[in-house]
């Protein structure tokens, strides 16, 4: 499994999350005053993760999204409380908008949405799918809330240009926000293994806010990460407080109310088995593994790394091997690679994610890739019946029931109906490249209700 899952390969580690996570699993984190364990264990999570990452005051939250949620939501309040002028009119259709490139997670789309905000995406250099400073410069205008950057960003694995979008970032006045979901707990740990990792924390002048997954490569159990600010006062906009009915005080640091301290628990524990040299250690391992990828990866006919990737995310593209088709193969070899749709000049590609265990199993991994390329040549593209693409981008999908649906997808080879079994992914990968992001939005969110419609 090439994405979604961190693991250290060291069970002990394991053992002593879940034991943790299970203690803390009936505690809640809704009054932080009925439960003093929940907040002496927030203050060392986030204290370490302060540590690491330049200072600031932080809060632990489920996972990255509604980290940078509550980071488009400081910084939203933030533009309403210091600068009333701005247009927020969405009867005009005027609203405040966040400015990023068009890797950015798309968590920051789902925090728009949620949050009442434009995305301006910025294209990037497709060269080094870095953004450039200038683009941004160029794209912040009078409602402009926010400006945000990722350490690395997670389709190729390469860093923004933090410090001098930071800088454009504060000579307009705005905060800037880095997104290192995925690099808060990889990069230091990679820098003192000897990679060069620019100056990408709350220690860079003009960066406001920071997002750090410890569920990643803080190899803690799933729903721990944690959102820094360099400003109390901009945490304190992430805040939601309502005495406005008879009960309880509500006083929430997240999106969530009621929620377990597990995360928590399992969170603190993880950090307490590792310590500081068991984090070194796992990050001499990940950049042995990385470049080990990277290498093979190359010797590969057909296939080549998109950019330099500066962290351990490593994506790969095809030429003259469609690596849709390529996924499909290695998936029945029993390994999974992530397929990336092609967008915004970006050719469509796999992702790898590099972690602690990887470099044990990094040339099974490159044997499987190489045999998968060789057969996904002799296979061929994905083919498509005549006239496919066409018939779905013109059709009303709003209107199909499930059922419609179901056997629309069954008719080009992808049976998602109960008992039909794991179907290869090719053919839907290949048609959703076709079709523009909207469309390709609609077809998910069927897809999505048809896999949970008994």
């Amino acid at each position: 499994m090439t994405a979604y899952v961190y693991d250290t390969g060291r069970p002990e580690v394991h053992d002593a999350a879940t034991r943790a996570y299970l203690e803390m699993l009936e505690v809640n984190c809704l009054d932080p005053t009925a439960f003093p364990s929940v907040v002496e264990m927030e203050r060392q999570v986030v204290g370490a993760v302060a540590d690491l990452l330049g200072g600031g005051h932080g809060v632990f939250t489920s996972g990255g999204t509604e980290s940078i949620m509550l980071a488009v939501k400081a910084a939203r309040d933030l533009a309403a409380r210091t600068r009333p002028n701005a247009a927020r009119d969405p009867a005009a259709g005027t609203r405040p908008n966040l400015v990023l490139p068009v890797t950015a997670h798309p968590a920051f789309h789902k925090a728009a949405h949620y949050l009442g905000v434009e995305v301006v995406a910025v294209p990037v250099d497709l060269e080094s799918y870095r953004v450039r400073p200038g683009d941004v410069a160029a794209a912040i205008d009078e409602d402009t809330i926010l400006v945000a950057v990722s350490a690395p960003s997670y389709p190729q694995g390469v860093i923004d240009p933090v410090e001098e979008v930071a800088a454009v970032a504060a000579a307009a006045g705005l905060p800037c926000h880095v997104d290192a979901c995925v690099g808060g707990w990889l990069l230091p740990w990679l820098r003192e293994a000897g990679a060069e990792v620019p100056p990408f924390d709350l220690s860079v002048p003009g960066v406001t806010s920071i997002s750090c997954d410890l569920h990643k490569f803080g190899y803690a159990p799933k729903g721990a990460s944690v959102l820094l600010f360099a400003d109390p006062a901009m945490r304190r906009g992430a805040y939601f407080a309502s005495a406005a009915w008879p009960g309880y005080t509500i006083i929430n640091a997240t999106v969530q109310s009621s929620r377990s301290a597990g995360p928590l628990g399992g969170a603190w524990a993880t950090l307490q088995a590792l310590g500081r040299e068991g984090y070194a250690d796992l990050g001499r391992a990940t950049l042995a593994a990385t470049a080990r990828l990277r290498q093979g990866l190359a010797a590969i006919p057909g296939l080549r790394v998109l950019g330099e990737p500066q962290s351990s995310l490593v994506a790969f593209a095809g030429d003259g091997v469609d690596v849709f088709v390529l996924a499909d193969e290695a998936r029945a070899r029993g390994w999974f690679l992530q397929p990336q749709l092609s967008y915004a000049g970006i050719p469509a590609n796999l992702h790898i994610t590099v972690t602690g265990v990887t470099l044990a199993g990094v040339e099974a991994m490159l044997k499987v890739i190489a045999e998968s390329a060789e057969a996904a040549r002799r296979r061929g593209p994905a083919t498509l019946p005549d006239g496919l693409v066409e018939l779905v981008a013109g059709l009303d999908l709003e209107s199909l029931d499930d059922a419609t649906f179901a056997s629309l997808a069954a008719s080009v080879g992808v049976d998602l109906r109960p008992g039909a079994g794991q179907p290869e992914m090719a053919v839907v990968n290949t048609v959703l490249d076709a079709l523009p992001a909207a469309t390709r939005e609609t077809i998910l969110v069927r897809f999505l209700s048809l896999i949970y419609t008994p």
